[in-house]
């Protein structure tokens, strides 16, 4: 009985709740505010990635699946790391691709946002260079 009412409630609703896929390589996109230049590049989760003088650490990333609204969130860790400079802390947190600002870097000379997540060696995006600037 208890069967029939779910299929009869998937039925109503016509939608099924998939689970987000997990990725294990982050597509960032970074300016240069001062050169106004866009760069976009792949972070390996648990590998750092140079942009200009940040550090980022990507630690977590998830996109929705095709048939859901699209969203790619991602967690990760942002450092400035000058020469001859102490490391300095500018962000912690979660990025989402729909909405750059609700949770964005906050720096005078770069800007760093969240495109997409995926898993190494699908070649789903050609359009990225090989490499950050250093």
């Amino acid at each position: 009985m208890l069967a029939l009412i779910g299929i009869g409630i998937l039925a109503l609703t016509g939608s099924v709740a998939v689970a987000a896929t997990e990725g294990d390589t982050l597509v960032l996109q970074g300016l240069d505010k001062v050169t106004a230049r866009i760069w976009t590049f792949d972070a390996r989760i648990g590998q750092v990635v140079r942009f200009g003088t940040l550090e980022i650490h990507p630690r977590f990333c998830k996109r929705t699946p095709p048939e859901e609204p699209p969203e790619t969130s991602a967690f990760l860790d942002i450092y400035e790391a000058r020469i001859g400079e102490e490391r300095s802390d500018l962000f912690h947190g979660w990025m989402f691709s729909s909405s750059p600002a609700l949770n964005a870097l906050e720096h005078p000379v770069y800007d760093v946002w969240v495109l997409d997540c995926k898993v190494a060696g699908s070649e789903e995006r050609s359009d990225a260079p090989a490499a950050a600037p250093k």
